[in-house]
């Protein structure tokens, strides 16, 4: 039997279907992503109509070098999102035992099983055993639960020493810059994956990067193919994260946004168990019919089929919207 696949937020075609409505009716709260997007640029006309250029990812890659901190901009693997790279990696990775730390973001466990690989969830980063490839997801999706920096890198380094990989994701550490370990990429046994959509809200743009020593890295870039960026988000994603004035100034208001969205959930009578400044976690034994709730409203937030008692809700963008969901909240 093949298992389903994970549920994701941020369909709002299957909440129209349910509940009605129009996109523009819709408050959508149901992902992680900064409601505040980077402004996109004006591109010149050969970003669209000329393939890829070398040039243009070398550029890419040397912005992502500098505002992750990776020692070598080489190391970096650019694609069309970290989705894209979760399936290739575990494709590329010979059929083992896979420890996931969870519960996490569904793809990983799927992806890898998918592969033909023996996937179980584990508790914490240092229950792996004897695991082939852990997986970590740092700041994790959707409670924030981060493992420190030092206790990651020892775990990492132990596990290169038995011939082990050790996989870190950081869709989220834009937002936590401090949990990042993006500063130690290309050593051995290690791959790190960043994601660019989140913090500079251009989900669709589909851009994404593998932080990996050279062998890992070769076999991704083959792996992946020619252009696997599009012409515009190699510019876009080069301006951006090129930007450290609107990154360090993002950081900062989402920090305030999330602590406005701590005090509506609050008020309602709400306990918050978690969270990254782009999104909150709480927990009630109402989740399900509070979902459903609040989008008959046209507000739409993320349960989690195994966790029925959990419910995630992302940023509104501004008081405007904020307000609306208290509105929900309370009625």
């Amino acid at each position: 039997m093949v298992a389903a696949p994970p549920r994701h937020g941020g369909d709002l075609a299957a909440a129209i279907a349910t509940y009605g409505g129009r996109r523009g009716d819709w408050l959508d709260l149901s992902t992680g992503i900064n409601p505040h997007a980077y402004p996109i640029p004006a591109l010149p006309p050969e970003a669209w109509t000329h393939l890829p250029q070398g040039d243009a990812e070398a550029a890419l890659r040397g912005a992502a070098a500098g505002c992750y901190g990776v020692p070598d901009p080489a190391c970096i693997v650019p694609a069309p999102g970290t989705q894209a790279l979760i399936q290739w990696l575990a494709r590329l990775t010979a059929p083992g035992t896979v420890a996931v730390v969870g519960p996490t973001y569904g793809e990983h466990a799927a992806q890898w099983r998918l592969a033909g690989h023996t996937v179980r969830e584990v508790a914490e980063a240092g229950d792996h055993a004897q695991a082939a490839v852990l997986i970590v997801v740092n700041p994790n999706n959707p409670d924030g639960r981060i493992v420190p920096r030092r206790d990651l890198l020892a775990i990492a380094d132990r596990r290169a020493a038995h011939g082990r990989l050790t996989i870190v994701d950081e869709a989220f550490a834009d937002v936590v810059p401090d949990a990042s370990i993006a500063d130690a990429a290309g050593l051995p046994g290690l791959v790190i994956l960043r994601s660019f959509g989140k913090v500079f809200g251009l989900a669709g743009l589909r851009l994404g990067f593998a932080l990996a020593p050279p062998a890992p890295a070769q076999r991704l870039r083959e792996a992946l193919g020619p252009w696997p960026v599009s012409g515009p988000a190699l510019a876009i994603g080069a301006l951006a994260l090129a930007d450290a004035r609107w990154i360090a100034a993002m950081r900062t208001q989402l920090a305030a946004e999330a602590a406005q969205l701590d005090s509506v959930l609050a008020a309602a009578g709400l306990t918050i168990i978690g969270g990254t400044p782009l999104f909150r976690l709480i927990a009630t034994a109402e989740a399900q019919a509070l979902h459903a709730r609040l989008a008959r409203r046209h507000i739409l937030t993320r349960p989690f089929d195994y966790r029925p008692d959990w419910l995630r809700l992302g940023l509104p963008g501004n008081t405007g919207r904020l307000g609306r969901l208290a509105e929900g909240l309370g009625s």
